[in-house]
């Protein structure tokens, strides 16, 4: 099981760390074994290491109660393990959702829930979600909605940074998500700031050429094609800290996910925020050697001859 990671200075609440989603092709090798044992499961594995994932797939689609009923089981070793998951978004990039489409959202969420296996709901608004009082009353009657779950809302656009907002949120019971993103004219800057009992935290990397990009020859996962240095991690590992003595639980999810990035950066915030090794994937330690500074376990040997007999 992971290391838990402890507080400091005798603080009251408990952070997990882990990556945002387990579905990426160009893990395959880097992040999980080039071939798979049987039975193997991502999310399995990656409960080895880690207390939280961050469903995204909900961003996608709602989430199908048997799919949730497979990750619970899956991730049951670890007892510590709780599951956020990402608010679909016909919600909060769109505004045409209705009464069947928030059902088919509850469906997956409930047996999360229901299993006390889900440590919150993201809200994830895009950078054109600006602070109108139009939007301001939609984020209402969407807090509103889903006011059963353990929410928190990420917003991009430096609007939202208001007293007004906050309030909003800590009234209503519902967590700020802290970002890291590169900072481009209007974006929000890294903060550490709670107001609910849950706390948030979201590292989106920092590709500053790719992170707004429309070039059609780019691909996608550019934007997320970042790796932090520990000098970088630092002063979040500070901030995260500081979430954790105001709150009951505190949520970081490194979303920088290309080519594995996104775990050998949790990894190193594990150890920046509890002083200890860490278990570390033996394929990761390959791509990226630097690990072997902070891995608690030593590396696999592999033999190319066999050992000769006495």
């Amino acid at each position: 099981m992971p290391e838990t990671p402890k507080q400091r200075k005798g603080s009251a609440g408990t952070i997990r760390v882990g990556p945002a989603g387990w579905s990426y092709p160009d893990w395959s090798g880097i992040v999980y074994p080039a071939r798979k044992p049987r039975g193997f499961h991502e999310a399995a594995y990656l409960s080895e290491f880690f207390d939280t994932i961050e469903i995204n797939t909900s961003f996608y689609h709602p989430l199908r109660p048997e799919h949730c009923r497979n990750w619970i089981a899956r991730v049951s070793p670890n007892p510590r393990f709780l599951f956020t998951a990402k608010l679909w978004q016909k919600f909060t990039h769109e505004s045409a959702a209705g009464p069947e489409d928030e059902r088919a959202v509850r469906a997956g969420f409930d047996v999360l829930r229901d299993a006390g296996k889900l440590g919150a709901v993201l809200l994830q608004f895009p950078f054109s979600f600006h602070r109108t009082p139009e939007n301001t009353a939609y984020l209402k009657k969407l807090v509103k909605q889903f006011a059963d779950y353990p929410l928190v809302v990420e917003v991009r656009h430096a609007t939202w940074n208001a007293p007004a907002f906050y309030s909003l949120l800590h009234d209503r019971g519902v967590g700020f998500c802290n970002i890291d993103q590169p900072v481009i004219g209007r974006s929000l800057k890294p903060s550490e700031r709670s107001t609910a009992p849950v706390a948030y935290v979201r590292l989106h990397g920092r590709r500053y050429d790719s992170w707004f990009s429309d070039d059609p020859a780019m691909p996608p996962s550019e934007r997320y094609n970042y790796l932090y240095t520990e000098a970088e991690l630092e002063p979040w590992a500070a901030r995260i800290q500081h979430l954790a003595d105001s709150g009951d639980s505190t949520f970081v999810v490194s979303n920088n996910h290309f080519q594995g990035k996104a775990i050998v950066n949790a990894l190193q915030l594990i150890r920046l925020l509890t002083g200890a090794k860490v278990k570390v994937p033996e394929p990761l330690r390959e791509n990226y050697p630097q690990l072997n500074q902070i891995a608690a376990n030593p590396p696999e040997q592999s033999f190319l001859f066999p050992a000769p007999r006495d």
